[in-house]
């Protein structure tokens, strides 16, 4: 097989990732922000996603909302290359070994799963830098960890806590990257075939745009929905810091961090920031499935694979 075939999944999803993440970069951003105001400001409700970024904007500036972006875009490129590149891997060979024939969606479930675990264990480093540059800010002054880009924070979090400390949360990022695969990757090829079949689209040349806003919609739904518990999760336990009176993390791993969250802010406290999240998931999402076919069709058409 030609090394441009075998490299288009990936070329072509990782670029699609990208430039999705760039896009809806401020809402992540938000998102965050919101996932951890109960823990910062405990008691307290926890604003809306556009208040939250026109306050950050009337004091800092418009380029507040685009903090750490280059995380952003440094995870996608190894993350979002991995996850989608793989998931499309595994579903072509699954294709092959059924006989051509469309696999299942407990299959395609299961090539989410694995695809999405493999991808955030590489991609863990950038994503603990993404957080920890969106949410410094927030801390008081003195607290601030004050870094200046992605690298000096990859660089910083492992001389000053130890190369372990990037891979902080790694536990709840997993069963985030298996849910969120599950439900993007796989419910969307689910799905595909569903609005297909209710706009009577043949999908011959590939999925009609309509075909592709709609079922891109419900997978952005559906990975908001399967994935956010873990997200919040995977953003406290990777934001946190030693308190400074008794030197102690707030929490001691995925268990008691659940625990905590459940003690404080009750069941409602795991979709803290649902409506920032689905803001970010959905378009994200419909960006990426879109695009990635117009940006595929280039790829073909300049390395003829």
């Amino acid at each position: 097989m030609p090394v441009a075939k075998v490299l288009e999944p990936f070329v072509c999803g990782g670029s699609a990732a990208t430039f999705a993440s760039c896009v809806i970069h401020p809402i992540d951003l938000a998102k965050v922000r919101m996932q951890l105001y109960g823990q910062l400001n405990p008691g307290k409700p926890v604003p809306n996603f556009l208040s939250l970024l026109s306050s950050m904007v009337k004091a800092d500036g418009i380029t507040s909302i685009y903090k750490g972006v280059d995380a952003a875009i440094g995870r996608q490129m190894v993350y979002g290359t991995a996850r989608i590149g793989l998931h499309r891997t595994f579903s072509e060979k699954l294709v092959q070994m059924n006989d051509g024939k469309p696999i299942n969606f407990f299959v395609k479930t299961l090539s989410g799963m694995a695809s999405g675990s493999i991808a955030v264990c590489i991609g863990t480093p950038f994503d603990i830098a993404l957080v920890r540059l969106q949410s410094d800010s927030m801390a008081p002054a003195h607290e601030r960890r004050n870094y200046k880009n992605v690298f000096d924070a990859l660089v910083r979090t492992s001389s000053e806590e130890g190369i372990g400390a990037l891979y902080k949360g790694l536990m709840p990022n997993v069963l985030r990257g298996m849910s969120m695969n599950v439900g993007m990757l796989a419910c969307y090829d689910q799905a595909k075939e569903m609005v297909a079949k209710l706009l009577n689209d043949p999908m011959e040349n590939g999925p009609a745009l309509p075909t592709k806003l709609g079922s891109s919609a419900i997978a952005g739904f559906t990975a908001a929905l399967f994935s956010l518990p873990f997200d919040l999760v995977k953003s406290r336990l990777m934001a946190q810091k030693p308190d400074i009176d008794t030197g102690k993390m707030p929490y001691n791993g995925i268990i008691d961090c659940s625990t905590k969250i459940f003690q404080r802010e009750g069941i409602r406290g795991f979709f803290s920031g649902f409506t920032a999240y689905y803001g970010r998931c959905a378009p994200h999402a419909m960006i990426i499935l879109v695009s990635i076919e117009s940006i595929t069709q280039g790829y073909r058409n300049t390395f003829g694979s």
